[in-house]
């Protein structure tokens, strides 16, 4: 899931337009936080925000030397 916020105070967050700064998801490996460069993921043609995941640097590592996927429920 892709979302964008945006902090006001320490307590509150809000909602708004995505821009390319502004993008986050979720590792589905872990469920770390992160910054998605949302033009990148999308310039191939062919991905879309409800199929694609992006893996934070740990787990990309993990998964590109041979180690298991266990997708975070």
């Amino acid at each position: 899931m892709f979302y964008v916020k945006e902090r006001l105070n320490d307590s509150m967050e809000i909602s708004i337009e995505i821009t390319d700064e502004n993008v986050f998801c979720r590792c589905p490996m872990c469920g770390s936080e992160v910054s998605v460069d949302i033009g990148e993921i999308l310039s191939d043609g062919e991905s879309d925000l409800y199929g694609t995941a992006v893996f934070c640097d740990e787990c990309s590592k993990k998964v590109k030397s041979g180690g298991r996927y266990y997708e975070r429920k």
